[in-house]
């Protein structure tokens, strides 16, 4: 679309008048129309030699993924193939999560240049910068370990631990012999369990994890608990995984340790989206069976309702004993705790705060059921899951449940 400079605005303005002496002499009207003429061929000759949008190019210089709440710089870089100067109004349409549609503003593009485009696709990922992951994680290994020993037991892992004196029982393999040709006695290696252990995510993506909790996706509180603990583990140096799972699995990435396993959960972490389907339990544990058969400390996030609606997940988190050490996170309804605390003053909020005070009832036997199956249950404020997980991960991993 060619629109009319500043100038030939002016210009036509500036002719305008003359149509006012039109009203004296009919000569003026005749020298308007002569004037518009002239300007309206200069106007289409000018439009004619001007700089074709389909000859520019453009390039967008950004990074490929954000993260919420944290700003990134995004740069645009013009390509003109002509000799002309490019003046345009250019407008951006974003997705609503990095912008939504920006304001028009004009851009004018110096002559010559090399024309190359590119395509942009970019991953948002959740709102937690490194920096401050950083931060929480060290803060709460000082005030977890602060005046605490690590329980350390004698095992089979591979990490030595000291030397001993041989007893009958001990296994021949870990007899030392340069150690008993010194000593002249038989001397055998003794080892402390192997320190690093398999944390797996599980996300339940079904219908339960959908809703609200005040104002926020409740799975947007699931998903930062969730990049917490990752890089909690990869901070020990455990290897970390994520399964996520809904009316079938979704996605899964066995534990590994270091930055590509810790990058590859966060890329699963950053594309999750609960559906409106009812979860299949039995085929994402026949799945996790198969999958992952190595002890693995599996944090399971979900949440329940009552007993008798959850029975096919409770009887499967129980199932994962005794080869995992299943740690079940729920979360906490704010305003149904309210709900079942408030005095009331009509009949209607008794009603209610019964109601609210049944559906926590049953919702505190099935998370019991788990408990008794032998999974660590915490069932914990939105706001505090974060935190919460990351402090129960070291505290299994101090105590050596692991």
């Amino acid at each position: 679309m060619i629109i009319p400079t500043k100038r030939a605005l002016i210009l036509f303005a500036c002719v305008a008048p003359v149509g006012l002496l039109g009203y004296v002499t009919p000569l003026a009207l005749d020298v308007m129309a002569a004037l518009n003429a002239a300007m309206l061929t200069l106007v289409l000759v000018d439009g004619r030699l001007a700089v074709s949008p389909v000859s520019l190019g453009v390039e967008r210089i950004a990074p490929d993924s954000f993260t919420i709440g944290r700003a990134s710089e995004c740069t645009y870089r013009w390509h003109n193939p002509s000799g002309r100067v490019a003046r345009l109004a250019v407008r951006e349409t974003r997705p609503r999560l990095i912008g939504g549609v920006l304001p028009r503003r004009s851009v004018t593009v110096p002559a010559r240049g090399v024309w190359r485009d590119t395509l942009w696709t970019v991953t948002v990922y959740p709102s937690l910068p490194a920096s401050r992951l950083k931060a929480s994680v060290a803060e709460a290994v000082r005030r977890r370990e602060s005046g605490l020993a690590n329980l350390r037991r004698p095992g089979e892992g591979r990490q030595f631990e000291s030397l001993r004196e041989w007893v009958p029982g001990d296994d021949t393999r870990h007899i030392d012999w340069k150690a008993t040709a010194r000593r002249r006695k038989v001397i055998a290696r003794q080892y402390e369990e192997e320190r690093r252990q398999q944390v797996l995510l599980v996300l339940d993506a079904g219908r339960l994890l959908t809703a609200d909790l005040g104002g926020e996706a409740r799975m947007e509180h699931v998903v930062r608990a969730a990049l917490w603990l990752a890089f909690a583990a990869n901070y020990h140096d455990d290897n970390v995984g994520v399964m996520v799972f809904s009316d079938g699995v979704e996605h899964y990435v066995m534990p590994q340790r270091g930055r590509r396993g810790l990058r590859q959960v966060l890329d699963v972490l950053a594309v999750v989206r609960p559906k409106l389907v009812e979860p299949d339990y039995p085929a994402a544990f026949r799945y996790l069976a198969v999958r992952n058969r190595k002890r693995a400390l599996t944090v399971f996030f979900t949440d329940v309702i009552d007993r008798l609606a959850s029975e096919a997940m409770v009887t499967h988190v129980a199932s994962l004993r005794p080869r995992h050490l299943p740690l079940v996170v729920t979360l906490r309804n704010p305003e149904l705790d309210r709900a079942a605390t408030a005095h009331p003053t009509t009949v209607g909020e008794a009603y209610r705060r019964a109601s609210a005070e049944e559906l926590l009832m049953a919702r505190d036997e099935a998370l019991a059921g788990m408990r008794r199956g032998g999974a660590v249950v915490l069932d914990v404020h939105p706001e505090r899951a974060s935190r919460v997980v990351v402090e129960q991960y070291l505290e299994l991993k101090r105590r050596g449940r692991l």
